[in-house]
């Protein structure tokens, strides 16, 4: 039975997380740890943890539960750091936004005879806006919690994972479903080339429509006059922070580059036709997707 959480990244994520736990009844210890100290503080104010760790690594040691909320490259950094240290009857997982490369590094750090095991995880919920000041417990609610091991235990071999840290897994799992959440298992490379269409695409159109008005009519005093609801939708997501996405457009390239791409033509197929029938065909398309 898990009763130790260490969330290592106390931002939206992570914080949310640890108001999830509290709210679905976990009445075991949430402690966290972020390199910005002032979001540990918030995260410590809002009761998403009970304490900030002194020494991550040494909490990690005692905790049976490890969860990496952290922008992607970060929580490849915290795996190598806590691989050789933990032990085989605990579990790490992450909310990492792409999979390929944090399951390939989860198996070949982790998921080895006495080694610690490593379920890789992906939440399909957040905000355009980041940190711990924006936590909520229901922030899961009715999202789906990916997971890129199809199924967990029994691609492993035998002995790789220990029935313990199966056990936490399976925990874990549980408490997701009482965060709200369905969860859905799949591949790791499937995972990265669908949120690259779903996810991502939206985001980098997102940025590059808000940096484009920036850049054209930014300045323009009438605006907030003229902006109305179509404006505020398209561009909500052209707030969120780069040091999140950075990691998810190096980590991700292929798949979203080639989404980039696509959009590009159809951008420049709907150019050459706003006044022939083909323009029709393109908003039916769009109306049955939304349907």
């Amino acid at each position: 039975m898990i009763d130790r959480v260490l969330i290592l990244g106390t931002g939206l994520l992570g914080a949310s997380a640890g108001l999830a736990l509290r709210a679905a009844g976990f009445a075991g210890s949430v402690v966290g740890w972020d390199k910005d100290p002032q979001q540990a503080q918030t995260a410590l104010r809002l009761h998403a943890i009970q304490a900030i760790a002194a020494d991550p690594i040494a909490e990690a040691k005692t905790s049976q539960l490890i969860l990496l909320a952290t922008p992607v490259y970060a929580i490849l950094d915290w795996m190598e750091q806590l691989a050789p240290v933990l032990s085989h009857d605990q579990l790490v997982t992450d909310v990492g936004s792409t999979k390929a490369v944090i399951t390939e590094a989860g198996n070949r750090l982790f998921n080895l005879p006495g080694r610690a095991a490593f379920l890789p995880g992906h939440p399909m919920a957040g905000k355009e806006v980041c940190g711990a000041a924006e936590a909520d417990s229901a922030l899961f609610r009715g999202a789906v919690w990916i997971f890129t091991t199809d199924p967990w235990i029994s691609q492993q071999p035998e002995g790789n994972i220990s029935p313990l840290s199966a056990a936490h897994g399976m925990e874990w799992m549980e408490w997701i479903r009482k965060f709200g959440c369905r969860i859905l298992e799949i591949d790791a490379a499937r995972h990265d080339e669908l949120v690259a269409w779903v996810s991502h695409l939206p985001q980098f159109l997102a940025t590059a429509l808000t940096a484009l008005l920036q850049t054209e009519v930014g300045d323009a005093p009438e605006l907030t006059a003229v902006g109305g609801r179509a404006l505020r939708e398209m561009t909500r997501l052209g707030s969120s922070p780069y040091s999140m996405w950075r990691d998810v457009a190096y980590t991700n390239t292929e798949a979203v580059a080639s989404a980039i791409a696509a959009l590009e033509q159809r951008l420049a197929h709907l150019r050459e036709n706003l006044r022939t029938p083909e323009l029709r065909e393109e908003f039916e398309l769009a109306n049955r997707f939304r349907k």
